[in-house]
């Protein structure tokens, strides 16, 4: 008895410490807001801060830490221990920084490639103060139509359509009209979600702890009986939903947002769900700008302590020395010979497939830590992706700020089973989702930026074996075939679209597409996967989620984003934040619950 009770006494000692406890220096120790300026449409002046190209001579003299990858995982990471002091150097392979956080322009049309929204923007939610953080304040945030999503459901013909409303009780109220009689069923699913979805920092906690005692902690099915998120870690979206309803038409519309994960229901993980379902109950928010601003006002953060965010500087290898740690990396920039480049600490945004099986020496990747890390994660379902360019403004065209999902029927496993089972030439007639939305629509200063200009992106899951066979082409360079291929999905999502937006369809100025192959040598998504590694029920488990953490068996090198904690912009910050706590040996999530704290008793104080 005394046994039980003295262990259990210092395992809530070592929790609390690793919970509470911090060494080294606090990026949030000061609120560094200040009034935002007005958005910046000069492109030289932007240009001179996204298009940072690579040189030696650019490079800041003793560096704290690299960071391999300019997606919000690597800025992220890199702007916190900045704000800690450190002096840092983020390499980027594409000609313009932000990984999915960048934008592209085709025809005079600018194209957002990854944000399309985010929730939990809110005054003084955690997640609005470590942005305003990290940005001084400068990125701002323009709020989404309500509804935020519409789900269209069925046969074109005779599609039905339901609005995902703000607020957790218009929610509840807008499904209780769509489905009368389903009252208790959308009660007792809200209730599960709020209970589920409230315990999401588990998640944080476990990757936190020192891994021996939270791998303890699985082993002895503690994590489990003590959160409800990792008790519904490990059923589906289907079983969950299942047992709550019958009714097909409700049990889709309640599974709608796994597009946002890249899971079909039948293999999601129900706490993921409703971790995500939760996160988007306010609505949905959109840089103010496009989502370049996230780059442009990231960037000054770092080179403010000493130092650099730097474009077309592909990283060929990361130098691991005779002690087996981290200390530098190999890089290459256009037109340049090869060039090692030394820190002490290593961070890779570049996804665990890439970063194990692709930059790490041979006779390191082959250790069986790294071996025994990966055989715990999958490569995400392939992306496809429709830019469309539109003459005319929002109003002319009346479009909305809202998203837009379309499920071909509410069977969702013979959605999934006709897509992935057909030919190749056969599946653009089976898309079984798309979602579609207007950056431009959500953006107020878009008009500013392309006058009489509108745009809509088109989203769906495809194999990344249907394309397979182009993955050694160059880009633009894959062939007639290759382009064919592509052509066939782009099409079909076109046509879809236009059935959606009919007003559409004689003013379209310009398409492009984007195949797996194009996410890879844009964003260095290995098999075109939009969320990174599968975001299934077991990448959810508490193993796994133990396991997978910032530090890897390899000392001095880190990784950071999707892979580290979930997917998406958010989800990409959080494990910023994972890898940043590690680094500096402190909570990080402590420290930014306090400053949200002095932040709204200051606001008090002036209120009274």
């Amino acid at each position: 008895m005394w046994l039980y009770l003295v262990t259990g006494i210092c395992i809530i000692f070592i929790i609390l410490k690793a919970w509470l406890g911090g060494r080294g220096p606090n990026p949030f120790a000061v609120d560094t807001r200040r009034p935002p300026g007005p958005v910046v449409f000069d492109k030289g002046l932007k240009r001179k801060v996204i298009k940072n190209v690579f040189s030696p001579d650019k490079v800041p003299e003793k560096l704290d830490a690299i960071v391999i990858g300019s997606g919000i995982g690597g800025q992220g990471v890199a702007a916190l221990l900045a704000r800690a002091g450190k002096r840092v150097l983020v390499l980027e392979q594409l000609g313009k920084l932000g990984g999915c956080c960048h934008t592209f322009n085709e025809k005079g049309y600018e194209f957002d490639v990854g944000i399309h929204y985010i929730g939990q923007l809110n005054e003084h939610s955690p997640t609005r103060i470590l942005v305003d953080q990290l940005t001084d304040g400068q990125l701002q945030w323009s709020l989404m139509d309500d509804p935020f999503d519409v789900v269209v459901l069925g046969d074109m013909a005779n599609a039905r359509r339901y609005n995902m409303r703000s607020g957790t009780q218009a929610y509840t109220d807008e499904l209780k009209k769509a489905f009368p009689g389903e009252e208790k069923v959308i009660d007792d699913f809200m209730r599960l979600v709020k209970k589920v979805s409230g315990r999401v920092q588990d998640m944080a906690i476990l990757k936190i702890l020192p891994l021996p005692l939270a791998r303890f902690l699985c082993h002895i099915g503690l994590v489990s009986w003590f959160s409800p998120f990792f008790r519904y870690a490990s059923r589906s979206v289907s079983e969950v939903i299942g047992e709550l309803t019958k009714n097909k038409e409700l049990q889709t519309v309640l599974s709608y947002i796994f597009g946002t994960y890249g899971v079909f229901p039948d293999r999601a993980s129900f706490a993921l769900h409703a971790a995500l379902i939760d996160h988007f109950l306010r609505g949905g928010w959109y840089p103010t700008g496009g989502a370049s601003e996230i780059t442009y006002h990231l960037v000054p953060t770092i080179v403010k302590a000493g130092g650099a965010v730097l474009s077309k500087a592909t990283v060929e290898k990361i130098l691991v020395n005779s002690d087996r740690r981290a200390c530098g990396v190999v890089v290459k920039g256009k037109g340049m010979d090869a060039m090692n480049i030394f820190a002490p600490i290593v961070i890779s945004d570049a996804g665990i497939f890439n970063t194990y099986e692709k930059l790490l020496p041979p006779e390191v990747k082959s250790l069986p830590a790294i071996q025994s890390q990966l055989g715990m994660m999958r490569h995400g379902t392939g992306g496809f992706s429709l830019f469309i360019g539109i003459k005319g403004t929002k109003e002319e065209l009346q479009l909305p700020a809202s998203n837009y999902i379309y499920i071909p029927d509410k069977d969702l496993k013979k959605v999934e089973r006709n897509f992935f089972d057909a030919s190749v030439e056969d599946a653009p007639n089976h898309i079984p989702m798309l979602y579609i939305s207007s950056p431009s629509a959500k953006d107020p200063t878009h008009e500013e930026r392309c006058p009489g200009k509108s745009t809509l992106t088109a989203l769906s899951f495809t194999s990344y074996e249907w394309f397979e066979e182009w993955k050694n082409k160059k880009v633009q360079k894959r062939g007639l075939d290759y382009e064919s291929v592509k052509s066939m999905f782009a099409e079909s999502m076109l046509e879809t679209t236009i059935q959606i937006f009919p007003q559409i369809k004689d003013k379209i100025d310009c398409y492009v597409s984007g195949s797996p192959l194009t996410n890879d040598h844009y964003l260095g998504a290995s098999r075109g996967e939009f969320y990174g590694a599968e975001h299934d029920i077991a990448r959810m488990s508490p193993e796994t989620t133990a396991t997978m953490r910032a530090k890897t068996p390899i000392k001095g090198l880190y990784l950071t984003g999707q892979d580290v904690f979930l997917c998406g912009f958010v989800g990409a910050l959080n494990g910023a934040v994972i890898c940043a706590s590690d680094i500096l040996g402190r909570n990080l999530y402590f420290d930014l619950l306090k400053l949200r704290r002095q932040i709204m008793q200051h606001k008090a104080k002036k209120a009274e």
